[in-house]
Parts: C-alpha cells; structure tokens; sequence
C-alpha cells in the first residue's frame, strides 16, 4: 500500500514546481482580532494562525463545527460516534480542555467535570467565521489557553439573508437561516436559528458490550437561535447586544447495565458591550453571562429517575480592554474578570461551588525595519490559587523579501475546575490539585515561493503538574512532554486552489507513554476548483494510528487503532443568482475507522442542500 508520507513527497515535489497561471491565496489581508486581542493582518501575526470564512464552511458543506475543525493544521478530534455525540479535541498534542474556545471573543462555559466545551454540540449554522491560533496565548487570555485559542464568530460579516435546507444519510435533516438589517443609518440587526435531527447509528462496534437500555441507532436533535443589534451612538461610540442559545437531544449507548442513555442540553447566554475610538486610542467595555445545564438520565425513569444527573452551571464575564496604535506598532492593556458557579449536585459536587478570576495583562507589538517584535505579560488572582503570571515574547525577521524566521516563548497555566477539586459522586475530586504549568518553545520559517505560501512549524511544550484520572480519583501527574512539527502550505494553479497540511507529534506522559487518543502523524490535503459555474472539491485525510484504553476489560488495557485515509467529494451549482445546490459524498470508499475504541464512525454519507440567498 503506498505510504501517505509517501503521497505527501510528491505533493512537496508538485508545489515546488507548478508556477503556471498561478497566484497565491494566503489570506494575508484578513484582519483578526483573537490573536494579540487588537485588530491586525494576518500577516503581521507571529504564531501561526488559520481563519475560516462562512463561504469556506459552506464550500466544504460540513454539517458541524468538529467537520471544519479536523481539517486545520495541527487539529485531531475524537468522538464516541456520529452527530451529537461526546468529542474531544486535541490541538498539537494537548488536552481538550487546554484550548480556550471564545464565542464572539468571550469565554465559553467550561465548568464542568472535564473542564473543556464540548464542539460536538456547538450548531455549526450559528458559525460564520473562525479564527484560530495554535501555541500558548495564556499571557494574552489567561488559563486555558495552553495549547491554542479557537474564536467562533457567530455575526454576519454582509446584510442580507440566507435560507439553507438540507437532507442525507441516517435520517439527517438541517433546516437554518440568517440575517443581517440595516435599521436606518446606525442601527443593525441579526438573527440566526437552525433545526438538526438525525436517526443516527449504531454506534457501538463488535467489541463493546450492549447494556440496555440499548439502541439500534444513537440519534441527535438540536435546536439552535441568535438574536443581535448593534447601534452606532456616534462616529466614536458603538454599543450592542446579543444573545444565543440552543437545545439539544443526545441518545447515546449506556456504559453500565442500567445506566444513563439520553442525554440533553440547555444553553443561554447574553453579551453586551461599549465600544469606543477616537485617534490612536480603542477601548471596549463587554460583559456575558451564560448558564449551562446538562441533563443525563436513563430512558426508562426519566430526567429525575434513578441514576441521572445535572450539572447546572453559570459563568459570568467582564473584559475592559485598551488599545493604543504607535507607529508601526501597537500596544494593549485589560483586565478581566470571571466567575464560575456550580449548583449542589452538579459535576458530581454536593454542594454549591465557585470560583473566580481576575487577570490584568499587557501586550505589544512593534515592527523595527526587517524585525517583528511582541510580548505580553500577564498576572491573574484565583480564588483557590493566589497570583499566577505568565510571559511570552516573539521575534520575526525577514530575511529575504518574502521569507521570515520566526522564534518565540511562552509560559501558560491551567487551573483545576471545579469539578476536578470537588466531585465526590462519581469520581474523588482533590481539594490539592495544582495548576497545571507550561513551558512551550517554537521556531518557524515562513515564505512565499512563486505561487506557494508556505511555513514550517517546530514546537515543544513541556507541561507540569498534567492533571490525570486514575483510581477513581484526580491526580497531578508529573510531567508531559509534547515534540511535533507541522508544514502548512496553499497556492493556486491555474483553475485549481490547493491546500496541504503534514503534522507530526510526538506527546508523552511522565511514564513515557504516547498520550492517549493522539494520532502522531496526519496529512490534510483540500483541493478545490470551478468548471462550467460547478464548484467540485476533494478532501483528502491520512490519520496515523493512535491509542486508547479498552476499559471493558479488569485491568483495562492499552489498545491502538489503526490509522486510515479518508475521502470526501463535494460538488455545487448555481441554479440562480440566488439558489445554490450543493451535493457530498463523505467517507468515499466506505472505510471503517474509529477515533475512539469501541465507537463506529458513520461510514459512506450523502448529502444535499439547498441554499437561497437574497
């Protein structure tokens, strides 16, 4: 069988060389905000960074956040089966719960027991960009932000509305629209809101035991809405509001006779916000509250019945944030502020719990003839932990026109959640847990080689005090080590857009063993074009093999699961200016994998959506 790093060689070889009819397509104009926490290009930015449009989600039709987010570099997911169900989500190496995933910019709720926001139940129609920043960000952010920032914008970027429908394999059924109104010169409105419904499944393959309440099939619904206006007071001053939320059904296969099978989801939240510019000067003032409940009980007695389980959490948010622009450069200064609550019984904690934060931090970024320089130094106050700080700097140089080295440091920490010092149902919490602390290093070289823009990362994060599940009972372990590498590139070739990602990891435990649910090598190959008005696209993705733990087995045991290669095929057209039919075909040849043991991945899906805009 021909080896996918073989495949991968001579894709290098056919990018070096192809320079006909060609032009670069880096994004490099783009503005974000989530990197530094001000507005610049993509190309000012030193860490690696990846944006997603809503015209790229639509392209590449996927029908869930997860679906976009495995096919960005240094991304693995894993999932215990199809739409819906339980996912987690690794960048370049690290726990799911060391990425920091904002919406609109504010932290999502992360409260819980595994202290990380679940994307498998994020409504991919309330998406309309991602920003995405791989490396520590936590002298930027705070905790969290260990292994990477992932920022869900959910506003329009164009008045207008867009009505989708769409149907496909396993009962799938989507139903959403958006829409953006000018209200006169200086008001603006929004709104958003979707129907999924899926039969689902089986989810559970021959080596996992059927408990009942069992399923044929583990199906999902989910119901998602937006509401937003933003009001321009004056040519200096703005103020908005929005608020989100949505509800969502889960039947998943339950772990032991009797157990929870069903499980359900609430969520509400409210941002508002002041902004305000004059010259130099930016400030913001933003404020959130959202409240999550998350309901698991057994089909037969019901959400209240024996055995089921809410863990009913609030998280409340304030961000003043300021930003002075100095000649070929800028520098911002912030303080926020969170808290997080818990309700007794929640997160398998008995009594009522909280914690709060608050961070000040400063940042700046400074552009001296051929030389990029930033940093940022932040110190938060923890209820629970006292004062943590953290660094980093960053230095670029372009060398050659084009071509730029890039090296940085950083410092990054996590703190335990409350379900992690104080569960006491279903697992022990520990009231000592330490902070999890991090050191990464990282060297980049970057360059644009006729029609190729390129880059190639090298990194290490050495983390301390890797909190760890063992016996029952949450444990600081005493170290991981993370290695990797990964080469990024996109160019244009006549009527063709491609884009090429190969990333290595190497991420070990204290004991030396590789982490678990990791794949240490993947290629992700997108290649898109447009004949006679028909856009076609092709995804192409290589996941190395990985492990897991059987835990059906007394002692549980290590088990690898294989790697596989993965094709997609899309295809669109515009019926009118106005109506688009788009058709995919996942999974193209049906290949049987897992990403997590003892869950079936969904094999070959169809699908076909309508979309009308006006």
């Amino acid at each position: 069988m021909t080896s996918p790093y073989a495949l991968s060689a001579v894709g290098l070889a056919v990018f070096s060389v192809l320079s006909f009819s060609a032009s670069a397509n880096t994004k490099d104009d783009q503005i974000i905000v989530s990197a530094n926490r001000f507005q610049q290009p993509v190309s000012s930015v030193l860490a690696p960074v990846t944006v997603v449009t809503r015209e790229e989600i639509d392209k590449w039709q996927s029908n869930s956040v997860l679906d976009v987010l495995r096919r960005l570099p240094g991304v693995d997911i894993s999932q215990n089966g199809g739409v819906g169900q339980f996912s987690t989500l690794s960048i370049r190496g690290s726990e799911a719960r060391h990425t920091l995933i904002l919406i609109d910019g504010m932290r999502t709720n992360q409260a819980g027991v595994s202290g990380a926001f679940d994307m498998s139940q994020l409504p991919i129609a309330l998406v309309q960009r991602i920003e995405y920043i791989r490396g520590s960000r936590s002298a930027i952010y705070g905790s969290d932000a260990v292994g990477g920032v992932i920022n869900i914008i959910t506003t329009r970027e164009n008045p207008g509305t867009t009505l989708n429908t769409g149907i496909g394999s396993h009962g799938f059924q989507n139903y959403n629209g958006s829409t953006m109104q000018k209200i006169g010169e200086n008001t603006t409105l929004s709104a958003a809101g979707s129907y999924v419904y899926t039969k689902g499944y089986n989810i559970l393959d021959d080596t996992s035991p059927v408990y009942e309440p069992s399923h044929n099939k583990h199906g999902a619904m989910s119901k998602s809405w937006w509401f937003g206006v933003d009001h321009q007071l004056s040519d200096e001053m703005g103020v908005f509001a929005r608020t989100y939320g949505w509800n969502n059904r889960t039947t998943y296969a339950p772990s032991f006779p009797g157990g929870t099978d069903q499980g359900e989801i609430f969520n509400r939240a409210i941002d508002t916000g002041l902004r305000f510019s004059r010259g130099m000067y930016d400030t913001q003032l933003l404020a959130s509250y959202s409240h999550l409940k998350d309901y698991n009980y057994n089909s037969v007695y019901g959400n209240y019945g024996a055995d089921s389980s809410v863990d009913n959490s609030k998280q409340y948010n304030i961000q003043w944030g300021n930003h002075f622009s100095i000649e070929n450069g800028g520098i911002s200064t912030g303080v926020d502020w969170q808290r997080q609550e818990i309700d007794a019984n929640s997160a398998s904690v008995l009594d009522k719990q909280s914690t709060d934060d608050t961070g000040i931090y400063l940042t700046g970024q400074k552009e001296i003839q051929k030389f990029t320089l930033e940093g940022a130094v932040r110190s938060d106050h923890h209820s629970e932990f006292g004062w943590h700080s953290t660094w980093q700097a960053g230095a670029g140089w372009e060398f050659i026109d084009g071509y730029r080295l890039i090296g940085s440091y950083g410092t990054a920490f996590k703190a335990p959640n409350l379900g992690q010092l104080y569960s006491s149902k279903w697992a022990q919490g520990n009231p000592n847990l330490k902070p999890e602390e991090s050191k990464q290093w990282e060297i980049g070289l970057e360059g644009l080689s006729g029609p190729l823009s390129w880059r190639l990362s090298a990194y290490r994060n050495d983390i301390d005090n890797l909190i760890i599940y063992e016996n029952n009972k949450y444990l600081n372990e005493n170290t991981a080590k993370i290695k990797g590498v990964e080469w990024v590139g996109e160019m244009d070739t006549g009527i063709f857009h491609h884009q090429l990602t190969l990333q290595y990891v190497d991420p070990r435990n204290g004991k030396d063993e590789i982490l678990q649910r990791r794949a240490k090598q993947q290629v992700k190959y997108q290649l898109d074009w447009v004949v006679a008005d028909i856009d076609m696209g092709v995804t192409y993705q290589y996941i190395g093999k990985r492990y897991d733990t059987d835990w059906n087995k007394y002692p549980a045991e290590r088990v690898e699961l294989s790697g596989v290669s993965i094709f997609d095929i899309t295809a669109a057209y515009p019926i009118t200016d106005h109506l688009t039919i788009r058709g995919k075909v996942a999974n193209l040849f049906d290949k049987d994998y897992e990403t997590a043991y003892g869950y079936r991945t969904a094999g070959r899906e169809y699908f076909l959506t309508g979309s009308y805009n006006f």
